[in-house]
């Protein structure tokens, strides 16, 4: 197998489970830290995965800037998530 069928296989599968797990899931919690909820553990842990996720492909993602819009896109919705739910964190109860 080449490296580019394998890297095709890889992104395809990425973008497989970024539309249909990971993209629900970061704007249900985005729908969550929005209405000035906090997240829970489980959450966290979420966005704890998609990150050391997103540390691991940033070379292919690298390597392939036709799908950077993608995984830039994806790492500033996480990041806005992250940014809002430390701001609710801080509001008094």
């Amino acid at each position: 197998m080449s490296d580019a069928s394998h890297d095709a296989g890889v992104i395809y599968t990425l973008i497989d489970r970024f539309n249909n797990q990971r993209l629900p899931r970061a704007m249900d919690l985005k729908k969550k830290v929005d209405g000035g909820e906090t997240l829970s553990d489980l959450d966290l842990q979420f966005l704890e995965e998609v990150f050391a996720d997103a540390n691991r492909i940033q070379s292919l993602a690298d390597k392939h800037p036709e799908y950077e819009k993608i995984y830039t896109g994806a790492i500033h919705l996480y990041k806005e998530i992250m940014d809002k739910a430390l701001e609710n964190e801080k509001k008094p109860s």
